[in-house]
């Protein structure tokens, strides 16, 4: 009676739906893609908010202990290095490469007030690299505003250091700058020819611009560009977390969207991406303080990718597996330690690299059933350190997560 209950179960997950995949052919191989957070190199913006010099490896320095047993602070293996060197750059795309990464998806920032912001990782690093061609790379905008938690204050004052929301002459300068310096790469990230662009807030993007009009027009007019530089036009991928009806409500302007997947589908959207676990982990909240086990988490994003997949089955969806969750060393360590707004968050426990590696396997489960026309899974993150999420080798457990996605990802058939 058991084994029928879960064929039950598993018929009316993934027996019964119409989806994507079924009006493809089968495609048998994988990608992996890495999100990658580049402010542990010196930016003069940072050095004007900061101090002259000042990278997030302060952060990582200063963490302490919150609790009983938590593992902080961490410790690179590499030390405090600085990824806007190609040196460096190099010995990345080595050790990514060499265990089954695919892309490295840089976190990437420009902003009305700033201009171009945290771009050196990438422009001076990766792409001076001499091995750069070992790895494809791509954009996600994180279009959010830049609020001043390095460190975060216990009083929950969030100063805005600059705004996510741009203009449309803005939006022209941001559009064409990416198209002729990164699109045109030779090993920028395409999906079908269509060089991968994602943006982060789309909500925000909606707003800056004025309502859906304007962003349907400044999405046409990316596309455009980009089918000028000789592409058949651009991927548009978002993330999952603004893919929530409750989230159209804040949508300013004329033509809001009535439900989440029309605005998908206004917006011409390729693919839809989750960043990590805490995005759609409804028990964040009442499930502990100050820590929750990771298999807790994990299971929440699976409900995700399966309730996602049913609800738009006409969007590509690329599951994400988070390494882990710790942002106390964005919290000022000399404040209590309590559940507040981010950063002050619980921390994700029993993130081993065992626990890790059932959970990519899950992944690559789910995307045999799945069965999409691309097989795209994003791991959160490379170098996520103050956000407890990392696959660089850390002192303690050296690369063992590395070593699990080798295991299950490297030898994609």
């Amino acid at each position: 009676m058991k084994n029928i209950f879960f064929l039950t179960i598993w018929l009316s997950l993934y027996g019964t739906k119409t989806s994507l995949a079924q009006a493809r052919p089968e495609k048998k191989g994988y990608e992996v893609a890495v999100y990658y957070f580049p402010d542990y190199h010196p930016d003069s913006i940072n050095d004007r908010w900061h101090g002259k010099g000042w990278t997030e490896w302060e952060l990582v320095k200063s963490a302490k202990p919150r609790f009983p047993g938590h593992e902080q602070p961490k410790s690179p293996s590499w030390g405090w290095f600085n990824e806007a060197d190609p040196q460096w750059a190099a010995k990345e795309i080595d050790l990514a490469s060499g265990h089954g990464i695919d892309v490295f998806i840089y976190d990437w920032y420009w902003y009305r007030k700033t201009g171009p912001y945290l771009q050196e990782g990438l422009e001076k690093g990766f792409l001076k690299a001499t091995n750069r061609n070992k790895m494809k790379f791509a954009i996600m905008w994180a279009n959010h505003d830049w609020l001043n938690i390095h460190p975060a204050l216990l009083d929950n004052e969030r100063i805005k250091l600059t705004e996510g929301k741009v203009s449309w002459p803005l939006w022209d300068t941001i559009s064409t700058y990416i198209v002729e310096n990164y699109f045109k790469q030779p090993n920028y990230w395409k999906i079908d020819g269509r060089p991968y662009f994602s943006i982060y807030e789309i909500i925000t993007f909606i707003n800056g611009l004025g309502g859906m009009a304007k962003a349907k027009e400044a999405i046409a007019l990316l596309d455009e560009k980009t089918k000028k530089a000789g592409f058949p036009g651009v991927h548009f991928n978002i993330m999952s977390c603004m893919v929530e009806d409750r989230q159209l409500s804040s949508i300013q302007g004329p033509g809001a969207p009535a439900d989440a997947g029309k605005m998908l589908q206004e917006l011409g959207c390729s693919s839809v991406s989750t960043y990590c676990y805490i995005h759609h982990y409804a028990g964040l909240k009442k499930d502990g303080f100050p820590t929750i086990p990771y298999e807790k988490a994990f299971a929440s994003a699976k409900e995700y990718w399966t309730s996602f997949t049913t609800k738009y089955p006409g969007v590509l969806y690329t599951p994400n597996v988070s390494m882990g969750w710790d942002a106390s060393p964005r919290c000022m360590q000399t404040d209590r330690f309590e559940m507040r707004a981010y950063p002050w968050t619980p921390v994700l426990t029993g993130n081993t690299p065992a626990a890790f590696e059932k959970a990519l396997r899950e992944a690559r489960h789910f995307l045999d059933v799945y069965n999409p026309p691309h097989k795209i899974v994003v791991l959160n993150s490379w170098n996520e350190w103050t956000e407890g999420s990392y696959l660089l080798p850390e002192q303690r457990t050296g690369t063992r997560y590395l070593d699990a996605v080798k295991a299950v990802f490297a030898n994609k058939p």
